[in-house]
């Protein structure tokens, strides 16, 4: 018996996670000033399923 390795899309690919707060994309909030940073800890995270 023969056994195929299945190579997903996407494997061994790094990637930040990206936000967008008030219009802008952004991957880290090191260059916000303390409101932008106080309106991200206020938002209400939704859940998946």
């Amino acid at each position: 018996m023969e056994t195929k390795k299945v190579k997903t899309v996407g494997d061994g690919v790094k990637f930040e996670r990206i936000r967008r707060i008030t219009g802008y994309l952004v991957g880290t909030l090191d260059r916000f000033n303390n409101a932008k940073k106080a309106e991200v800890a206020d938002r209400v995270t939704h859940g998946t399923n």
